[in-house]
């Protein structure tokens, strides 16, 4: 077991204590404030960028789809969002939804669940790197369209490169700020909030003579797809579903949030109840002043149907300063992500269930108390996900498909595991919505399968061939059976569930008798101690 010796330079007690109580040592330095933690998910959601690269989701299904879709979908992720906060109040911690669903669930299922879900989260948060990154890379490669009137045309090893090369600057800027990480959150938060209040601007000033009716905002349809009119608008759900999706980074970084109780629920639902408020306004401004040829600015030459907004908007020049904005918080968004994915992968690491782990569960001192080789880890795993890419835009968006899926199960088990097994066992931490509790996670679990099942669903229509199909189903597929098979063939064999890494030699009487109260972790000291017997830590 790892000692504890450094806890008063990492934490205050009282984080320390509370992570205690879940068995582990205090290991990375916990420089997040409160708002801080807020902000590197909402830094990760980006929300202009990401509602500019999920247009293509929103637009088929017209305003109507664009704006009330992204408010009803909004609010059910915020259900999500407050089920999940009673859980990271109550128990925060880096690999909480995996170690959740362990505590929760029953004996007979708990160690395979939880190993779902901890390669799940972690995939998909690498996914969502992914994800981010090549719609970086089309953002900037759309740029360069732009200022050349549509002369260069880039191929996918273009674009894979500019991709490449996105993700790698990021695990750079991840490894030499990390002392400062926390503070950059909240430089990036406020850069999301001036490329919004900039757009709010430049949009209806450069369209003042061709803006469009409230009516044609608030009530006007469209049906681009193959589908049904109403799935069409559900479609459109997609849009939120995938910018709202990061609001897990809270809890990856708990270990590094001061006060982490209270910080952890406040962040998940800070950020997402403002990407719902904002992000409402956004599509009200954008669905006000974009062109009402939907079919035109899905198929524009620039590539992205924002770059044709602004176009038209503030024409060329300003087309370019816009997008350049865009780009550029689009990629402040991969830094945040890359922290969070590499922090669910050392905690994953942390108990023996990733491969190599001895190796990635290393923390860097040097570094700032960083796990320094899961950041680059996560890097290099998103660059060879990337290579899909390649082949064709089908196969690129399954990285879209690995971000929403593979996290929506990871966010999904915990909650129904506290729900069927666990309720006796839930015991709140100071942020806790009472005998609302229950109904809010069955809502959740609800919606989750919905936005799953969703997200597996052709966005053209029913009739498909290779180049239009989705492949979430194979790709996901693949991930969860994967990880199963692995499982059962032979990580059962040592794969126990969460590792216990604080020594009990280190427990101070007070942290013994909190632990005893009211923790996750029971204490026993062995009667012979002082003669030579090792004290041990049960879950």
């Amino acid at each position: 077991m790892a000692s504890n010796p450094s806890d008063e330079q990492l934490a205050k007690a009282e984080d320390a204590d509370m992570l205690a109580k879940l068995g582990y040592a205090q290991e990375l330095k916990r420089n997040f404030s409160k708002f801080e933690v807020l902000g590197i998910a909402f830094a990760i959601m980006g929300l202009l960028p990401s509602i500019a690269s999920t247009l293509a989701f929103s637009i088929p299904a017209g305003p109507v789809g664009m704006v009330w879709g992204w408010f009803i979908a909004s609010g059910c992720i915020f259900i999500v969002g407050v089920a999940m906060a009673d859980l990271g109040s109550a128990m925060p911690t880096a690999g909480g939804l995996y170690w959740w669903t362990h505590y929760f669930a029953s004996p007979r299922y708990k160690n395979p669940l939880s190993f779902l879900v901890g390669y799940s989260n972690t995939l998909g948060l690498v996914g969502g790197l992914c994800s981010i990154d090549y719609g970086f890379a089309l953002m900037l490669i759309s740029v360069v369209v732009l200022a050349t009137d549509g002369e260069f045309v880039p191929t996918n090893g273009i674009i894979y490169c500019v991709f490449m090369g996105c993700v790698l600057s990021h695990a750079i800027v991840v490894t030499f700020a990390s002392k400062i990480m926390g503070k950059l959150q909240t430089v990036f938060t406020v850069a999301n909030l001036l490329l919004i209040a900039a757009t709010f601007i430049v949009l209806p000033v450069g369209r003042r003579n061709e803006r469009n009716s409230a009516s044609y905002i608030f009530t006007e349809t469209a049906n681009l797809t193959g589908w049904p009119t109403g799935w069409a608008f559900f479609l459109a759900w997609l849009s939120p579903i995938w910018t709202i999706g990061a609001f897990d980074s809270c809890v990856h970084i708990s270990e590094e949030a001061k006060n982490a109780t209270k910080a952890v629920p406040w962040g998940i639902m800070g950020s997402i109840g403002l990407c719902w408020s904002l992000g409402f306004l956004c599509c009200i401004v954008i669905a006000g002043c974009m062109s009402t040829d939907l079919e035109g600015l899905l198929t524009t030459p620039f590539g992205q149907p924002m770059a044709q907004i602004y176009y038209d908007a503030v024409g060329k020049n300003g087309a370019i300063a816009m997008m350049t904005l865009l780009f550029l918080t689009q990629w402040l968004m991969g830094v945040s992500i890359l922290v969070a994915a590499s922090r669910q992968s050392w905690a994953f690491s942390r108990d023996g269930a990733l491969p190599f782990s001895s190796f990635f569960n290393h923390i860097s001192k040097r570094f700032g108390y960083i796990p320094l080789r899961t950041v680059w880890g996560c890097a290099i795993l998103a660059c060879v996900l990337g290579l899909l890419c390649l082949i064709a835009t089908a196969a690129a968006s399954a990285l879209f498909s690995l971000c929403v899926a593979g996290n929506n199960l990871a966010w999904f088990m915990p909650i129904f595991a506290r729900i069927v097994w666990g309720r006796e066992k839930f015991v709140p931490g100071p942020f806790y919505t009472g005998r609302f509790s229950i109904p809010i996670a069955i809502a959740a679990c609800v919606f989750l399968v919905f936005s799953t099942l969703l997200a597996m669903m052709p966005a053209a229509g029913p009739s498909v061939d290779k180049a239009s199909m989705n492949y979430t189903i194979l790709i996901n597929g693949c991930l969860w059976g994967g990880a199963l098979a692995y499982y059962f063939i032979d990580a059962r064999k040592w794969f126990t569930g969460p590792k216990i890494t604080i020594d009990a030699a280190q427990l101070s009487e007070e942290q013994e008798k909190k632990m005893l109260e009211d923790g996750m972790v029971d204490v026993k000291r062995d009667s012979t101690v002082g003669e030579g017997k090792d004290e041990k830590l049960d879950v």
